[in-house]
């Protein structure tokens, strides 16, 4: 025999035993499938075709062969293992699942259909065993095969008693007959017992299965499987105040949690064990009811008592992880700014109160869901967006560590997708599609994490929140200029220019924000030499004026037109005044506009648009008198460049729009935002007549008396 190899030695010493284990299980559970099919073997078939009296002969004529044997005769045959009786298979069934053998629960399954059905028809195979197993062994003839119940819904089963004497009639195969209504009587006799002075496991048990029943009405597959029904609306009312309101305050006056560094946790009492068994069935139901809420008033009270007994969950990991994600995904999906508010409110007393249990999964939970949520753009959803955006750049200064940690992970990622779309641009393999390389980058869900991060560095790393301690987010402030400045280069065509401003709308105001600076003015100056500006525009078209707010890509009926091009001239005014106005009183501010001011001036000189050459006309005007007024006050000061404190405190006590330039942009601001408002009606009274027209119109009351009289 040759020497084994080296694969056969460790093949040998890690996977053979795991191997022969496997198959023989295989054919053991082969074996029993056959079996239960009636695929018996030729011997099988004939012993069950024996009449009575033919197996009392054959037991007889055995009985007469050992009568004549020796001892010695009898243990010089040997000895053939007699196989398992059913019973002892069922027995040997439960203790392999109480050992956790979890790899077989598909077969066992199977098996435990096979044996419900096998217990089924027994009387009329075997009258004789069946008359055995009624006598000595009832629970194997009652055997019924367990149903894979809801993850979270896990113990309700328990006090099985408790209900059946509550009018749960069950037959001898555990099929329900009766369902209990509950009544506006029955909530009475609950809530009586609820502000009673001693609060019992068997009355919550019995709360949380009757809420469970309402809650999931709708799924016609699970009415009949409930104890409780509930049919009527008033009761079903009753029952909701009762569950999310009474029943956790009872609970919390009863057994008052314990304060542990300022967080609640549940006191030591037999009791409360009890309690957390059913919650735990509750906490399904009231993931349930987060996925149907359509108004902000049941938002409020579902996530009131989700926080009254939110301390029973969170040993739970996997139910905090359900209801967090549901609580997110509230927020993320309603249109309603004030479901908004409460949803995040309830997030950030949770994270601040539960720090180590909660946090990192509603910090990573809250992104992923505002990534999937901002796909679908537009002036409708901008709106909660924006919220969506600056209430979560709030979670994320509870801990700044953990921020960090979670924030470079995912800057990480958006660089990475940058860099294979740069990779995939310039590579010139034809398995790549250049023309589709740049997708991976411009889109609205890229944008918008860049935007959102910019907004987190903006809330955290703020000078005046900081208070001299600097934090630990601000690394993440220059890799964040690097990518987004990659991404407006990337495709520097007039067809994404919507997309360059609004990222640098969002480096203006991380500069604006964090004292940090990003020079900007070389991606505005970029556009003035593109072919947008320098060709001349098509005849004048009807088209609206384009929305830059939300549009990141101009199609191809605006391109090279006048209504594009008197856009783009306003947009580029409003971003270099927005940019330079932050260092309106800057002790350097001639000195930081010295070039723009050169390189527009010459611009002007060559530029054949009248319109566009007094918009930067009345810019440099502004520029120039900001700079005059700053060389002015420059005159006063006693000291030089190198003294910092007194260069950051220069003009201090002078507001910032009682500079020429200050002044100019807040004039500009409120024409804006009188536009937008204007907007925002418009489009409100659009949605109020769109509402009008779906719901059903309801009579004028002079049409009811008209009615009336014609009765008459």
């Amino acid at each position: 025999m040759g020497k084994a190899s080296k694969a056969t030695k460790k093949f040998q010493t890690k996977h053979l035993k795991h191997t022969l284990d496997h198959r023989k299980k295989q054919k053991e559970h082969a074996n029993k499938t056959r079996g239960r099919r009636g695929n018996k073997s030729e011997q099988e078939k004939q012993d069950l075709a024996l009449t009575k009296e033919e197996q009392q002969l054959r037991n007889s004529s055995k009985e007469e062969v050992f009568k004549d044997m020796s001892v010695e005769a009898f243990f010089a045959g040997g000895f053939e293992v007699p196989k398992k009786s059913k019973a002892a298979k069922h027995a040997e069934k439960q203790k392999q699942a109480e050992a956790g053998e979890e790899d077989e629960d598909e077969s066992s399954s199977e098996d435990e259909a096979g044996m419900a059905e096998s217990m089924a028809t027994l009387a009329e195979k075997d009258p004789e065993f069946h008359k055995y197993l009624q006598e000595n062994d009832k629970a194997l003839l009652d055997f019924q095969g367990t149903n894979p119940l809801d993850a979270i819904s896990g113990d309700e089963d328990e006090g099985q008693d408790e209900e059946a004497a509550e009018g749960k009639a069950s037959d001898n195969n555990g099929t329900v007959k009766e369902t209990v209504e509950v009544d506006l009587k029955l909530l009475k006799k609950w809530k009586k017992e609820l502000n009673s002075s001693s609060l019992n496991a068997k009355l919550i048990r019995n709360i949380v299965s009757a809420f469970k029943a309402a809650a999931n009405a709708n799924k016609e597959d699970l009415v009949d499987t409930y104890k409780f029904a509930v049919t009527d609306g008033k009761a079903f009312q009753e029952l909701m105040f009762l569950a999310l309101k009474d029943m956790p305050t009872a609970i919390v006056k009863s057994h008052p949690y314990q304060i542990s560094k300022g967080a609640r946790t549940l006191p030591n009492n037999s009791n409360v064990t009890k309690i957390s068994s059913a919650l735990k069935s509750h906490a399904g139901s009231m993931i349930t009811m987060l996925h149907d809420i359509t108004n902000t008033e049941t938002a409020a009270l579902v996530l009131h008592s989700l926080d009254q007994i939110l301390p029973y969950f969170l040993s739970h990991r996997r139910i905090i992880k359900e209801i967090i994600k549901s609580v997110v995904e509230l927020g993320a999906t309603t249109r309603d700014l004030d479901t908004q508010i409460t949803a995040f409110a309830f997030l950030n007393n949770t994270s601040r109160e539960f720090k180590k249990s909660v946090l990192d999964t509603v910090l990573k939970t809250t992104y992923s869901s505002f990534i999937k949520s901002c796909r679908k753009t537009n002036i409708r959803t901008m709106p909660l967006i924006n919220f969506q955006k600056n209430s979560s750049a709030e979670l994320f200064g509870i801990d700044e560590v953990l921020g960090y940690q979670i924030g470079f992970e995912y800057l990480r990622q958006l660089a990475i997708h940058l860099r294979n779309s740069i990779n995939a641009a310039t590579k010139k393999s034809a398995k790549t599609n250049p023309a589709d390389a740049y997708k991976i980058v411009y889109n609205w869900q890229f944008c918008h994490s860049l935007d959102f991060w910019s907004r987190v560095l903006c809330s955290q790393c703020n000078p005046e929140k900081e208070n001299g301690k600097e934090s630990h987010l601000r690394q993440l402030i220059y890799p964040l200029v690097q990518v987004t400045i990659g991404v407006i280069r990337l495709i520097p065509t007039a067809q994404f220019f919507p997309l360059r401003f609004y990222l640098i709308k969002s480096l203006i105001r991380l500069s604006q924000n964090t004292g940090v600076f990003i020079p900007i003015y070389p991606l505005l100056s970029e556009i003035l030499s593109s072919t947008a500006f320098t060709k001349a525009p098509k005849k004048q078209s009807t088209l609206p004026a384009f929305d830059f707010e939300h549009n990141i890509k101009c199609n191809q009926g605006y391109l090279g037109t006048k209504v594009y091009q008197d856009g783009l001239g306003e947009q580029f005014i409003e971003m270099i005044c927005e940019y330079f106005v932050l260092y309106c009183k800057s002790v350097s501010f001639p000195e930081l506009t010295t070039p723009a001011y050169i390189a527009l001036r010459r611009y002007i000189k060559t530029s054949k648009n009248s319109k566009f050459n007094k918009q930067v006309s009345n810019v440099l005007e502004k520029l120039k008198q900001n700079s005059d007024f700053i060389l002015n006050k420059r005159t006063e000061i006693d000291f030089g460049p190198t003294n910092r404190s007194e260069v950051e405190r220069f003009l201090s006590d002078v507001p910032w729009n009682k500079t020429p330039l200050g002044s100019y942009v807040q004039v500009h601001r409120e024409v804006k935002e009188e536009k937008a408002k204007i907007l925002r009606e418009s489009l409100a009274e659009e949605e109020e007549e769109d509402t009008r027209q779906e719901s059903p119109s309801e009579p004028d009351a002079e049409d009811v008396e008209m009615s009336d009289a014609s009765d008459n």
